[in-house]
């Protein structure tokens, strides 16, 4: 099913032959979603539908950023159909005469699996530049309202003169040469990547420098990411990993030592041959499998109410499913308190607690 404002778009593009835009964010929420990883095959096809595309590609910048909605590139439909046949008569079909029949391949993987330096928000948040002359007083007074460690020397949103820094500053006084005005105390070599390239390829440049400016297809800079902003980065990839696993073990210890092998095992998929011995071995489903059976529930021996404890631990395993993804678009600040509210909730039913 197309959302209404995507038809609207469509129209816009198709009918009144003007542009539209919107960001990813808001992409994501037509087809109520927070995230790109479960809904990138759905959106995919309700462009198709109204045969639209995105440029850029929705799935390969930053959730924030904004995407154009083009008219799409039809295929040759007869060729497609006839490549299609014939890569079916060859592979799947002994008998060159049998019936061709058509096969339906599922999408929906993200187009480009390397994360890009693009993708992140500092990377989208065009940076405060000063001019050359400008007063290197006011510069650095500018630095240390904002708390910046440096600042991009620019005469127009594509011409990069150089960077001023604290070290450009000091390795200047230090030599007792003249720094009146911003030219003076710059540094002229500017690392510079684009929005395309890899974040970890950037990442020796990042920190050798202390920063790096990102430069868009069309030459604007559109940010400047430093060794902050790795540190913010990989903080909100690893904080949602390290919730969930201590979660669950958190829950192992809460049923561990309350069911016998038997128990444990009978919450296995009956096609699934895995041994279980211990809570070690269940996946985080089964740990909800095990604890909907009120029979099951009563081991713990704990004053809670089952269903509001399985409600939120389902949500508990949908949150853990993201992470385990891996999915580069950051998880919402809910999200994230949510994870934290219920490892103190586990912290107060933990068996083992001193």
């Amino acid at each position: 099913m197309v959302p209404e404002k995507l038809q609207e778009i469509a129209r816009q593009v198709y009918e009144d032959n003007s542009q539209a835009q919107e960001t990813v964010r808001t992409l994501l929420t037509w087809f109520g979603a927070k995230r790109r990883r479960f809904v990138v095959d759905t959106i995919r096809k309700a462009l198709t539908e109204v045969n639209l595309a995105t440029e850029p590609d929705f799935t390969n910048v930053y959730i924030d950023a904004e995407v154009r909605f083009v008219p799409a590139q039809k295929p040759n439909e007869a060729e497609a159909k006839a490549i299609t046949e014939d890569a079916i008569s060859a592979t799947y079909l002994p008998d060159a005469t049998a019936e061709v029949t058509t096969a339906e391949f599922v999408y929906g993987a993200i187009e480009d699996p390397t994360f890009r330096i693009g993708q992140l928000a500092s990377a989208n948040s065009t940076p405060i530049v000063v001019n050359p002359n400008l007063p290197l007083l006011e510069a650095t007074t500018l630095m240390m309202m904002r708390d910046f460690s440096q600042l991009p020397v620019m005469q127009s949103e594509r011409e990069v003169k150089g960077v001023i820094s604290w070290e450009s500053i000091g390795r200047r006084i230090s030599l007792k040469r003249p720094c009146e005005r911003v030219r003076d105390c710059m540094e002229t070599t500017v690392p510079e990547v684009t929005a395309e390239s890899s974040l970890f390829s950037a990442i020796d440049l990042i920190v050798k420098h202390g920063y790096v400016l990102v430069r868009q297809q069309d030459q604007k800079i559109s940010g400047i990411v430093t060794t902050s902003d790795l540190s913010l980065q990989f903080r909100q990839l690893t904080e949602p990993f390290l919730l969930v696993g201590e979660i669950e073990n958190y829950v192992r210890r809460l049923i561990d030592g309350k069911f016998t092998t038997e128990q444990l095992a009978s919450v296995r998929d009956p096609k699934d041959e895995r041994v279980i011995n211990s809570v070690v071995d269940l996946t985080f489903g089964e740990y909800l499998r095990l604890l909907e059976k009120p029979e099951h529930w009563n081991n713990l021996n704990i004053s809670i109410d089952r269903a509001t404890f399985i409600k939120h631990l389902d949500i508990i395993r949908e949150l853990r499913n993201d992470v385990m993804h891996f999915d580069p678009d950051p998880f919402a600040e809910e999200d994230i308190q949510m994870l934290r509210l219920f490892i103190n909730f586990m912290r107060i039913l933990d068996p083992k607690k001193v």
